[in-house]
């Protein structure tokens, strides 16, 4: 398969950030996701990688698809190039078990792979870890004008259960804070099966159409 998810090490740190960057306008620095990672037992954290992805930071050679190298650096000094398994990270997401509530804290790919099912196939593998960790909700804060993301957690059975107003620093946007039913339910199950299950053809299918030869889109996380 193309994409897999892994648990998100220290060494990722540095291409996380610099998808971060290119994803929001306010990031965490990083040490901040350096505490996450070996400090809160509560915390999990994972990254989305693409396997036919071998392009360097800082190359001036295009990709095999054709795009730019990617990410161009934000800084204005060369960075020192990083290993391909680091640098084939296309996205990241993150969570906090809180008692029985698994609390989504960020999610987030690269410009160049949304609109591609990446970030759904993020959502489903924090979904995962909150099965695995006995979580029973799932809950998130979303900006009020970030209607495409709500459309994504509307989907998966998040309902609005209020605001908080001026949340977000860059701008004092307002956040809808968002929540699951009981994910447990067989209800919930059902759903989610039949939400992955489609998720998977739909992955598997865009890769044929690519002429890979990916089977499925199903993450594994290791």
């Amino acid at each position: 398969m193309r994409y897999v998810v892994n648990r998100m090490t220290l060494a990722d740190i540095p291409r996380v950030i610099e998808i971060e960057k290119l994803a929001y306008s306010s990031t965490w620095p990083a040490s901040s996701y350096r505490k996450e990672l070996q400090d809160n037992p509560l915390a999990h954290y994972i990254v989305e990688r693409d396997t036919q992805m071998s392009i360097q930071v800082g190359s001036d050679n295009p990709s095999d698809s054709g795009r730019r190298p990617f990410p161009l650096s934000l800084l204005a000094r060369p960075q020192p190039q990083q290993p391909p398994e680091i640098t084939n990270i296309v996205g990241f997401a993150g969570l906090w078990l809180m008692v029985d509530e698994a609390h989504i804290t960020t999610i987030a790919t690269h410009p160049d792979y949304r609109h591609r099912g990446l970030g759904e196939l993020l959502l489903t593998s924090l979904f995962d870890i909150a099965y695995d960790i006995g979580a029973r909700q799932v809950t998130l804060e979303v900006r009020v004008t970030n209607s495409v993301a709500q459309n994504l957690y509307h989907k998966y059975g998040f309902r609005e259960q209020g605001v908080r107003r001026r949340y977000y620093s860059d701008n004092g946007e307002d956040a809808l804070i968002m929540w699951t039913e009981d994910i447990m339910s067989n209800h919930y199950r059902e759903r989610y099966f039949h939400l992955t299950q489609a998720l998977a053809a739909r992955l598997a299918a865009e890769e044929k159409d690519k002429g890979t030869d990916a089977t499925s889109g199903t993450a594994q996380l290791a």
